[in-house]
């Protein structure tokens, strides 16, 4: 677009509003524009979508989104300095670009836009894992997530069961949506570098979502499973009437969480939402 292009360069803008990355704050900006469209169109078609960035920091992924033809990109930003970057944005975008300053964690995303919507972010890592969970909550909300995470917590994300990865939050994400990582990226990508290596994931909601009820009682089952690897289920999962759970299951009890699949820990969390409900 030739209005992209006529931009002033992130680095000048970067440079003239003196963004130095905090580290409190999670922050290292991709300024390449070839990964920030390469991330854009990982997301898919966003024709006629409307797109909730977090954390835009210099605006670099904003910029990539605002090239495709998503109907309306809002970004969530807490740090005022960034904020006042994405502002000058606006300026050239007004019908497209749309602002939050506050906190991604408090802030019912929906709640921003009309649907269809994406999340497309590079997600400030030392609030991504949180600000996973509460969208996993909201799955029937997303049309598609494309998250930038370290690489370790992708992982995670995507392991398979019996694999070193393989816990609480792979078990969340998978059993609400298709998870898989579409792009890694080395240190060198970032400014700063961070110490690690990073990855896309792209996350799509399966079509059936579970109810409020059935995704706490998930929390809960996958909180104690995992709370205490070592131990076997019938051990780990003994707060939650864990004999009565695996004998209505017929899971074994000797065996440990992170051998069970994504079925499996489902029906423990059937059978706990059941459980508990007829006290």
């Amino acid at each position: 677009m030739t209005l992209l292009s006529g931009l002033e360069s992130l680095r000048d803008v970067i440079s003239r509003h003196g963004l130095d990355a905090r580290k409190a704050l999670g922050q290292h900006f991709l300024l390449d524009p070839d990964i920030t469209n390469r991330i854009a169109a990982l997301a898919g078609p966003l024709d006629g979508r409307h797109v909730v960035e977090v954390g835009p920091g210099p605006g670099g992924l904003t910029r990539a989104l605002l090239g495709t033809q998503a109907a309306s990109v809002t970004a969530v930003e807490l740090d005022p300095r960034a904020a006042e970057i994405i502002r000058e944005l606006i300026s050239f975008f007004p019908d497209r670009l749309r602002l939050v300053e506050d906190d991604a964690l408090k802030q019912d995303l929906t709640a921003l836009c009309p649907a269809p919507r994406h999340i497309v972010a590079n997600l400030p890592y030392n609030v991504a894992t949180p600000l996973l969970v509460g969208w996993l909550r909201q799955g029937a909300a997303w049309e598609r997530l494309t998250l930038m995470f370290q690489l370790e917590v992708a992982e995670r994300i995507c392991a398979q069961p019996d694999t070193s990865h393989y816990g609480r939050l792979g078990v969340l994400a998978q059993w609400c949506a298709r998870c898989d990582i579409v792009m890694k990226l080395p240190p060198g990508a970032f400014s700063p570098p961070p110490a690690v290596w990073s990855a896309v994931a792209s996350l799509t909601p399966h079509p059936e979502q579970p109810s409020p009820a059935l995704f706490k009682a998930m929390e809960r089952v996958t909180a104690a499973a995992f709370g205490q690897r070592r131990k076997m289920l019938r051990g780990s999962l003994k707060s939650l009437q864990g004999e009565r759970l695996l004998a209505e299951t017929g899971i074994d009890g000797t065996r440990r969480a992170e051998t069970l699949s994504i079925a499996e820990f489902d029906s423990l969390a059937r059978t706990h939402l059941a459980l508990s409900t007829k006290g």
